[in-house]
This record gives C-alpha cells, sequence and structure tokens, in this order.
C-alpha cells in the first residue's frame, strides 16, 4: 500500500501488499517482494533486490553507492534475502564491479546503526549487534553473531556459527563454530550455546572442542596443527570444514588463548 506522502519511482516493482509508511523514497530499479514493511524515512536506492517478509525501520538506507574510491557507477546490486530485519538507521551499499552485489541472507537480523560495506555477503541467520561495521568484501557464514559496536577489516571472514565479543576489533578470520573476545581478538573456546541451539549433540560440540585444543592450545604452528588434525581425526564435516577455512585464510586466523596480560596461551 503506497502513502501519499511517500515517493515510489514508476519503474520500481513492488508487490502488491508491501506496507509503505509515509516519507519513504524508493528508486527506480527496485525490487520488493510480498509480505515487507518498509518503515517512515526509509530511502532503497537503485540497484536494491529485497525478498519476502522483510521489516525495514525508519532511516535505514538500502543500495546507496559505494564508499569506494575505485567505484566508476558500473550497475551493481544489494540483494537481500527472506525474512530479514533491519533496524534504525542501518545503511547496506551495493555492490562494485569486484562482485556485482552486497548480499544479506534469510533470517538474518541487523540491529540499530549497522554499516554494511561494498561485496559483502552476509549468510542466513546471521545476527549484527547494534553498530557494527563492516568494511568491504566481508564474508560471514551462516548463523553467526557479531557483539555490538565491532569494527571488521576488509577482507576478512567470518565462519559459520561463530560467535564474537562486543567492541571486537577484527583483522583475522575467525574459524567456524569459536568464540573470539579481548583485545587482540583470541579464541576463548566454542560457540556450545549457539550450537546446542542449533541443535547440534553434545558429541558433536566436544569433538570441535577437541579440534580447537590442538589449532589453539596446544602450541603447534598452523602447518603442523592441520597436519594433526588431518592425521588423527575422523573425517566428519565439521573437521572438514575448519580445516578448509583456516587452509584458505588469506588474512590467517585469530591468535590462540591469550592470558589477560597478554603473556602467554593456555594449554
Amino acid at each position: 500500500m503506497n502513502q501519499p506522502l511517500s515517493f515510489v519511482h514508476p519503474q520500481a516493482k513492488i508487490a502488491d501488499n508491501v506496507v509503505i509508511e509515509p516519507f519513504v523514497t524508493i528508486h527506480k530499479n527496485v525490487e520488493i517482494g510480498q509480505g515487507c514493511w518498509i518503515g517512515s524515512n526509509v530511502t532503497i536506492m537503485e540497484g536494491a533486490r529485497i525478498g519476502k517478509n522483510c521489516r525495514i525501520f525508519p532511516g535505514a538506507v538500502i543500495s546507496a553507492i559505494p564508499q569506494d574510491l575505485k567505484f566508476d557507477g558500473e550497475e551493481s546490486f544489494v540483494e537481500i534475502g527472506d525474512n530479514v530485519t533491519i533496524r534504525e538507521c542501518v545503511t547496506i551499499n551495493r555492490g562494485t564491479k569486484a562482485s556485482g552485489r552486497t548480499v544479506i541472507g534469510d533470517n538474518s537480523m541487523l540491529m540499530a546503526y549497522v554499516h554494511v560495506a561494498h561485496d559483502c555477503v552476509i549468510g542466513k541467520g546471521v545476527i549484527l549487534a547494534n553498530a557494527c561495521t563492516l568494511a568491504g568484501h566481508i564474508v560471514i557464514g551462516d548463523y553467526a553473531i557479531i557483539g555490538g559496536m565491532s569494527a571488521l577489516h576488509q577482507f576478512v571472514r567470518i565462519g559459520a556459527h561463530a560467535i564474537l565479543s562486543g567492541g571486537a576489533l577484527v583483522g583475522k578470520d575467525v574459524p567456524p563454530y569459536s568464540k573470539a573476545a579481548r583485545y587482540p581478538l583470541s579464541y576463548s573456546g566454542v560457540n556450545s550455546v549457539g550450537m546446542k541451539r542449533r541443535g547440534f549433540s553434545v558429541e558433536k560440540v566436544r569433538e570441535i572442542q577437541e579440534i580447537y585444543r590442538v589449532l589453539f592450545l596446544k602450541h603447534y604452528n598452523v602447518t603442523q596443527a592441520l597436519s594433526q588434525l588431518e592425521a588423527e581425526f575422523p573425517v566428519t564435516d565439521e573437521r572438514d570444514e575448519i580445516i578448509d577455512f583456516v587452509r584458505e585464510s588469506k588474512r590467517g586466523i585469530m591468535k590462540g588463548y591469550q592470558f589477560l596480560n597478554g603473556n602467554g596461551s593456555k594449554d
């Protein structure tokens, strides 16, 4: 339903039952699916592709051009899945020629003041807490949770089911299923609560704990740890996911457990 106090470009493709509150601006080359609610003072710019049953709260700006000096006006997109909640004053920039799109997966929640820069790919069921800031080209796996006011460096990767503390400064990759906290950002256990909520068995959680004991707590370098994991641990999807994530890391992974004074590791 279109409010008379809003502007919707005649070339925008809006499903019939979308609710558009007053003072919304929707540009051309925008598509919005069934059942969405667009709150007051939202701006949706060219290249937005929004799925079904999304809620976008007042002040959000979706699909503005990238804050990237290399951007040259090329066509690119923001692709938002189904059942996504985008809270107040969130900003999501569209992609560049590097990938052509910024992606937000189904059932994700972006809390107030989150910024997602160009070419990021956010998995399904992800929670970005208040005032998280994502630089360009970041990849976040399914069901990861990023604590409020965290700042993520460009090109970092966050594995599926990982959880980061509030205020995290993220310059290295964070492997799947892990917890990351402290400064510098370091391993502080596995996300056992999150995994149990997602249906992981107690045995599976323990298996992942033992994998990370080798990777982070045994004083091996990364090459030695991966070799031991491949030689001594049975093949499972989770083992291979962790090994592949670490091996493919271009920025390197976060540190192992650090004492609060930074002098050593816990075995």
